[in-house]
């Protein structure tokens, strides 16, 4: 593990010196990932104590995604996620306060305490969430990317999915559209190994998912996903090419979460040693590390970070605590009601 680490801290030296990014992206990286991390560490403890209920699926160690998708994108592109979302959120911009109170079904949520911890959204930070049914957010989309398309502009939706809902039929069909119509869409799958406990290899002959694309001749290429520059990187390619008119792109990032599944799920199904190896790749201990050894920032400029995140992740909960929970009759706002069939009102 000493070595893999050395190998790693080896390699950021060399992105440094080769000085491909400023000071400021390299913060801006680290206080992505650590606003992530704080906050869903925050969020099993408020779990713990039975303040946010139901299903619940945190972002620890996939922050790197994340961070290096927030520099590479613009604030008019679209995304839409699965249900470990809450990281991706708060990439785009949605706040730790609307986040977390949202956690606790609070009024004063992102979705005003009726999604929870699976179905965060927000139109004003382009967020079309949060979805719970498995591959669901697959041909969603596809559709927005479409009407970005249909409108004439050089906006792309990026369309986020898990390892197992590579596996849904509505991937195939979607995919197969998007690039009949050459839709402005950015698919990504955060490979992450785990299908809730079942592994990738379990699951089809296909264990490099990037693959699945050429089905369909899309470009694809597969992501080291522990890395936010790597990120940045290939999204910056990816977008590149789809703003150019020329389809959609595939792209498989891998990564790897700390925790289980869910907050009920005690991760069982690996080995101790395969955890603490990938926890020796943690995104987020790594780019500290590159930032202090390349003398990119201080360790005061660290720590001034560092102290602002726990304030931030402070202050969301009492937010959160404080703030009223929904109304009755707020069951009946923001729902879909045709005009036309009175009877359904």
């Amino acid at each position: 593990m000493a070595e893999v680490l050395s190998k790693a801290k080896s390699s950021a030296k060399k992105v440094v010196a080769e000085g491909k990014y400023s000071k400021a992206t390299w913060l801006q990286w680290y206080e992505t990932m650590l606003r992530i991390r704080r906050f869903e560490e925050k969020t099993l403890m408020m779990y713990s104590q039975q303040k946010i209920r139901g299903f619940c699926h945190v972002y620890i160690g996939q922050e790197a995604i994340a961070a290096g998708m927030k520099t590479a994108l613009r604030a008019e592109d679209a995304v839409v996620t699965a249900y470990r979302q809450h990281g991706t959120a708060l990439s785009r911009g949605l706040s730790s306060r609307s986040c977390m109170a949202e956690l606790f079904g609070k009024a004063t949520g992102c979705v005003k305490g009726k999604g929870g911890s699976m179905h965060f959204f927000s139109k004003e930070h382009r967020f079309f969430g949060g979805n719970g049914i498995v591959g669901a957010q697959i041909p969603i989309g596809t559709g927005i990317a479409f009407a970005e398309k249909y409108k004439g502009t050089d906006n792309l939706c990026v369309t986020m999915f898990g390892d197992g809902a590579a596996r849904q039929g509505a991937l195939y069909e979607a995919f197969n559209m998007g690039m009949t119509w050459k839709v402005p869409a950015l698919y990504i799958v955060e490979n992450n190994g785990y299908a809730m406990g079942t592994s990738v290899a379990r699951t089809s002959n296909v264990v490099d998912l990037f693959k699945i694309g050429a089905a369909f001749d899309m470009p694809s290429e597969q992501v080291d996903g522990m890395r936010p520059e790597s990120v940045h990187e290939a999204i910056g390619r990816a977008a590149e090419h789809i703003r150019s008119g020329k389809g959609p792109y595939f792209l498989e990032i891998k990564t790897y979460r700390y925790r289980g599944h869910s907050v009920s799920d005690p991760g069982n199904y690996r080995t101790k040693d395969e955890v603490e190896y990938y926890k020796s790749l943690d995104p987020l201990g790594i780019t500290e590390h590159k930032i202090l050894d390349e003398g990119i920032a201080t360790a005061k400029e660290i720590e001034e970070i560092q102290e602002r995140i726990r304030l931030e992740i402070e202050d969301a909960v009492e937010f959160a605590e404080n703030s009223p929970f929904p109304e009755p009759e707020a069951l009946y706002e923001d729902n879909y009601v045709d005009k036309d069939f009175p009877f359904l009102v």
